[in-house]
């Protein structure tokens, strides 16, 4: 079995045990929380901070996870947050894990970000997590400064992951696709003759968008291609600045006004750990058929000190 496979059948044990709160404690608030402990011996102190794995459940449902993607940083606070494993941080070192029962009473009487939405009275949200590494003030270089650095490495490193997987997707489909920028693969099927989508042009276009297993979640051009229904309508957004992914923003570059091709975008220049729930899954990388429709300037603002209506 591999290591991954090991670690999250060792949580999966540790969670059945969570249901029957066998050997937990209690923190001020009432967090029931179990410390496993590692091998490590380097503690977590007031104002370090710290890398961690976590997967946070509520009753079957898997409503985020980590592992195998990019770690959570946080930092240690002497109280931490209400109701929260960061009120325990400074019980655990690197290499332990920790598994812990939040309540829905408990948290709606002093959370300061309230209870998820899909919480109900009585209901509990059970989290795992595993301290990776810890992040101290030392040669003069504040621990923040550390763990920033730690969080660009971990993204690059997921990144080149993405990137890699796309690569042999495009390799045993044989498809010749060109890179731009290292940020996504793009294919242009049709070569346009019109305007090119230059970065601060509005951009027009038409798109199909589906996964990598072929599932379509959008598209402007068949709403049975659609899991939300929505109107046909052109899709603006400003080539390389704003109104849509980063991805599709940096993609639209390499297409003029008539061209089709398709774009294979990392979530990391896509929808990221957050997905957008229901139809693009966490850490999902995306294809996009797409045809470019228009492209133009952007209406020139009046000055700032110029009444609405004036210079008419």
């Amino acid at each position: 079995m591999k290591k991954t496979n090991l670690l999250l059948a060792t949580l999966g044990i540790l969670l059945l045990g969570a249901c029957k709160n066998v050997g937990f404690e209690k923190s001020k608030s009432g967090l029931e929380y179990k410390i496993i402990a590692g091998n490590g011996t380097e503690k977590l102190e007031h104002g370090d901070f710290v890398k961690f794995e976590y997967k946070l459940t509520y009753k079957d449902s898997l409503v985020a996870n980590t592992y195998g993607s990019i770690p959570a940083f946080d930092q240690v606070d002497s109280i931490g947050r209400f109701h929260d494993f960061s009120e325990v941080m400074t019980k655990l070192k690197v290499g332990d894990s920790m598994v812990c029962i939040q309540n829905f009473d408990t948290l709606q009487k002093g959370s300061q970000f309230g209870v998820p939405p899909f919480m109900k009275k009585g209901d509990k949200l059970q989290s795992t997590l595993k301290i990776l590494a810890v992040y101290k003030n030392k040669d003069g270089k504040a621990s923040r400064d550390y763990a920033i650095e730690a969080y660009k490495a971990e993204i690059d490193k997921f990144k080149a992951g993405e990137m890699a997987a796309i690569e042999k997707y495009l390799s045993l489909k044989k498809i010749n696709a060109m890179n731009i920028n290292n940020n996504l693969y793009v294919v242009i099927d049709q070569k346009g003759t019109g305007k090119k989508a230059d970065s601060g042009q509005l951009v027009g276009i038409r798109y199909n968008g589906y996964n990598f297993e072929g599932k379509y979640f959008d598209s402007n051009m068949d709403t049975a291609k659609q899991l939300q229904p929505h109107g046909l309508d052109t899709f603006f957004f400003v080539s390389k600045q704003e109104g849509a992914i980063q991805g599709m923003l940096e993609g639209i570059t390499a297409f003029r006004v008539g061209s089709k091709g398709r774009m294979f975008i990392p979530s990391s220049n896509g929808y990221g750990a957050q997905g957008s729930p229901p139809a693009i899954k966490p850490m999902e990388n995306l294809i996009f058929d797409v045809e470019v429709v228009e492209v133009k300037d952007l209406p020139k603002a009046p000055p700032a000190n110029m009444p609405p209506g004036a210079g008419r």
